[in-house]
């Protein structure tokens, strides 16, 4: 049947009313999203203070970029230690442990600090193209936490355009595009540079101004993806991350460890041991919900990391190493940490800052038996 002119535009106008709705209901969804602030527990007279990003990186005040630094101080001054968090929200084992430790970690000597939203542009968008859930929930002792999966990248509305090449500034090593808004490809940063290189050196310079002894950049990584539960160590620190890792087997988790490269520029491990005296490393975990192997995106399979794609691959050999359940990802970082920290005991502890004393901090067993949320406090406390 031949539709009239007048039907035709009625059906046009339609159209265009209902792709208006959807795209004023998309946007309230993506906007309440990107203004959702993730609650973190302070422990009153646990928590010696809390700086800013822009303390260090002053052009990042007033940004949403200008995230928090939580500082715990021993009763003895010590070495000091900063766990980095949330540098790719959509890695989220990385921004719960800095989170678990934020909420359980007893200092006795030494100073840790701790970055739970290294990134927070970051986390304030999802991954384009991947139909990712924008949140995930853990059930604690008291109610359940929200927290946010974001995207890998600052988000656009902080940094555009992309350049049709990234020239990573102090290096001036080439290097993707898409890298130009990759936190993990801007250190040590610029204070004049893009909104990343300003994270990036705000990062740097807490590093530099508070003479941070270890720098632990905790991460995730695709299951098919090489470097994967690893310890990535700058070449001043591979002592260390070879002791940790030696522990760690004695405990029965295996852990490789990698010397960061020198013609790679820009990742943490890499910069901040080249720019600061600190000893860098970067670990990862496995993570299916990164991987591409996977099929529908769920909430489940950031939690589970189950997902029939990921088995029959992993039954093929073709993985590196096993999608695993957030409780052991969490729990992986956390005994990395540990015995990091107690191999930098080892081998550093009789110079004149002494040794880390750190208590009250789960155990892997404890981790995978009792999970997350049982060592994550009641947020409205």
């Amino acid at each position: 049947m031949k539709l009239t002119k007048k039907t035709n535009i009625l059906i046009s106008s339609l159209l265009l009313v209902m792709t208006a709705v959807l795209t004023i209901i998309s946007g309230l969804d993506f906007k309440k999203f990107a203004d959702y602030e993730t609650e973190f527990v302070l422990r009153e007279n646990i928590i010696t203070r809390v700086e800013k990003f822009s303390k260090y990186s002053p052009k990042l005040e007033k940004t949403v970029g200008d995230s928090d630094i939580y500082i715990i101080e021993g009763e003895e001054p010590g070495p000091s230690v900063l766990i980095i968090g949330g540098t790719h929200p959509n890695e989220p084992s990385s921004q719960l442990t800095a989170t678990l430790l934020l909420e359980n970690i007893i200092v006795a000597k030494g100073t840790v600090y701790i970055i739970t939203e290294a990134n927070k542009s970051a986390f304030t968008h999802s991954q384009p193209q991947e139909a990712s859930s924008m949140y995930y929930h853990i059930a604690t002792m008291n109610g359940q936490r929200t927290f946010k999966f974001g995207s890998r990248a600052t988000n656009n509305t902080e940094q555009w355009p992309n350049p049709d090449i990234y020239v990573h500034r102090t290096s001036g090593q080439k290097l993707s595009n898409i890298d130009t808004r990759n936190l993990n490809r801007a250190y040590p940063g610029c204070e004049d540079g893009t909104y990343t290189e300003k994270v990036a050196y705000a990062i740097t310079q807490c590093i530099i101004q508070n003479n941070i002894d270890v720098t632990i950049d905790l991460h995730e990584a695709s299951p098919e993806y090489l470097t994967i539960n690893a310890i990535v160590a700058h070449q001043r620190a591979t002592s260390v991350a070879a002791k940790a890792a030696f522990k760690m087997d004695m405990e029965g988790v295996l852990i490789s460890v990698e010397v960061s490269p020198t013609n790679l520029h820009g990742l943490s491990h890499r910069e901040l041991g080249d720019f600061t005296d600190t000893l860098a490393f970067l670990c990862e975990t496995s993570n299916a919900s990164q991987g591409k192997i996977r099929g529908k995106f769920t909430e489940d399979l950031i939690i589970t990391g189950e997902d029939k794609f990921y088995q029959k691959a992993s039954e093929l050999g073709v993985l590196y190493a096993a999608p695993v359940h957030l409780n052991e990802r969490v729990a992986r970082h956390v005994l990395s940490i540990l015995s990091i920290l107690n191999a930098y005991n080892d081998i550093y502890g009789s110079n004149e800052r002494g040794k880390f004393i750190v208590n009250d901090i789960p155990t892997y067993e404890n981790i995978i038996n009792n999970g997350i949320g049982y060592y994550l406090l009641d947020s409205l406390l």
